[in-house]
Parts: structure tokens; sequence; C-alpha cells
């Protein structure tokens, strides 16, 4: 495999992973992001924790979905991460835009 044709495939795999995102996002009220990975999740616990003057997060999400081209699977029902590095976590607001109701809608 030429390295055109590995940067062709990273290509299409990245655009197919985007696709999914778009697709699943409105399932999730929280972004997590961590120095390593990008997730989706319902519900999220952040610990900051201390260990010999170290200080480190301890992340813990529920319903999860996560950015990574190369897992087969990126739904999971409990993820945890442990981090020296920074965590950013953010609440994902609701579409405030909603169809009409009534008759001829």
């Amino acid at each position: 495999m030429s390295s055109e044709d590995l940067e062709k495939y990273e290509s299409e795999m990245e655009l197919q992973l985007y696709r999914e995102y778009r697709d699943v996002v409105g399932l999730f009220s929280h972004v997590v992001e961590t120095e390593r990975r990008f997730y989706l999740c319902n519900s999220v616990d952040v610990k900051v924790r201390s260990d010999g003057g170290e200080v480190y997060f301890d992340v813990t999400m529920q319903d999860a979905w996560v950015w990574d081209i190369y897992r087969p699977a990126r739904f999971a029902k409990q993820v945890r991460v442990v981090t020296f590095k920074d965590v950013n976590v953010e609440e994902l607001a609701k579409s405030e835009l909603e169809l009409p109701k009534g008759p001829g809608f």
C-alpha cells in the first residue's frame, strides 16, 4: 500500500467518523475532551486527585461515544480516564428549534 493510498484511506475514515458524529451528537448531553480523546456522553463525573504531590483527574463517563478512527466499537456503557493533563467538559445546548404543531403541519 502506497503512502497516497494510506492517506486516501485515512481521509475516507475521518469523513465517515465525522458523519457518524453528526448523526449521534443529538443523543448526548456532554462533550468531554482529554489530551488523547474526544467523547460524547450523557453523564460525566470529574474528580481531582492527588498522589505524592502530583495532581491528576479521574473522569468517569456513562453512555459514551468515543471519537477514534481506529476503534471498531465507538459506543461504550462506561468509560474511565485517568490523566495528568487538562480535561474540558461542556454541556451541549439542546436545539431551540421546534417544529410547528397543529393542523396542516
